[in-house]
């Protein structure tokens, strides 16, 4: 008798693993969409566009971009934490949606709970930077005509509860100014009041705002994270310049719903892995845009998004930032 219950355990555990491995032999049998919550021509469309195509080529299947802006990414992150949890509704986010649970007191998902993390897939640089036709060449100079203006200079970020936001906030409470933020649904639509030079300053990304950068249409004032970029050698860090808590930067990762098979999973993470390390043209094109490739496994990029949200807890903390 026990010789048979082990017999028949050892086969219901073969059916089990069986059934869980079956997905991922099948996957992907039709079109994948990789949904942006922000708009158009960001660092995180920039990505997710490259990824998607590189990955029908590989899948021979169809894969396309959806853009669902708004909320500051709260729209589109939730779209995908409540479709279906088979691996066709890819969510393509930002460091938002790990620093937003300590900005908002309600928010419709849980991305602990709700949403698997798939593979980080960059890291994005975020440069505070003014129009050309603002007189400002650095910091200070910005710093300086902000206390001697209160409330009359306005900056913008590519959203609310966004890496751009709380460094606006973080600037204010450390240089002891008060800027007026101006959220915006997206880097683009960021970079085009900056061309116009209808906002004073604004904290974009190096990825939309760099071929303006470059062009002389806008002017880099500082960069967050811990060192220099190569495409910014002689832009100093906000760290640099004795402002404390910019050290923390922004990535761009990859999200499925949260019930979604892990053989799924690890399917779609190791393909990313793969092509996000070893790929030459997906390396190049990334870097083309100021993106550092980073890349990783589901649990790797589960142990960063846990370990970013503290430090991202604690900025939002000492800027004083709320959700609006």
């Amino acid at each position: 008798m026990l010789k048979l219950n082990i017999i028949l355990a050892a086969s219901v555990a073969l059916s089990i693993s069986s059934a869980l491995a079956q997905p991922a032999t099948t996957y992907p049998e039709r079109r994948i969409t990789f949904v942006v919550p922000y708009a158009p021509g960001g660092a995180t469309d920039v990505s997710a566009r490259l990824l998607a195509n590189k990955l029908s080529e590989v899948w021979k299947q169809t894969v396309v971009v959806e853009n669902k802006p708004g909320g500051g990414g709260l729209i589109g992150n939730d779209y995908v934490a409540k479709a279906p949890a088979d691996g066709y509704t890819v969510l393509v986010a930002i460091t938002q949606i790990i620093q937003a649970p300590s900005l908002f007191a309600k928010l419709p998902y849980d991305v602990f709970k709700d949403l698997a993390p798939v593979s980080q897939v960059a890291l994005s640089t975020v440069v505070l930077t003014v129009p050309e036709q603002q007189p400002f060449k650095s910091v200070k100079q910005l710093v300086d005509a902000a206390r001697a203006h209160p409330g009359q200079l306005p900056y913008g970020s590519f959203g609310n509860a966004t890496t751009s936001h709380l460094y606006g906030e973080l600037l204010k409470k450390d240089a002891g100014i008060d800027m007026t933020h101006v959220p915006y649904r997206g880097a683009s639509p960021l970079l085009n009041d900056l061309l116009g030079n209808q906002v004073t300053a604004g904290f974009i990304d190096l990825t939309t705002g760099g071929a303006q950068i470059a062009a002389g249409k806008i002017r880099a004032l500082a960069v967050g994270g811990s060192k220099r970029r190569s495409f910014l050698p002689d832009t100093p860090t906000m760290a640099e310049l004795g402002y404390k808590g910019f050290e923390a930067e922004g990535w761009v990762g990859i999200f499925l719903p949260a019930a979604t098979p892990r053989p799924i999973v690890d399917k779609l993470s190791a393909e990313l892995d793969r092509m996000i390390k070893s790929d030459a043209d997906v390396i190049k094109k990334l870097e083309a845009v100021s993106l550092v490739p980073v890349g990783g496994t589901a649990d790797q990029f589960a142990a960063t998004i846990r370990k970013d949200a503290a430090i991202w807890a604690d900025v939002a903390k000492a800027g004083g930032v709320k959700g609006e």
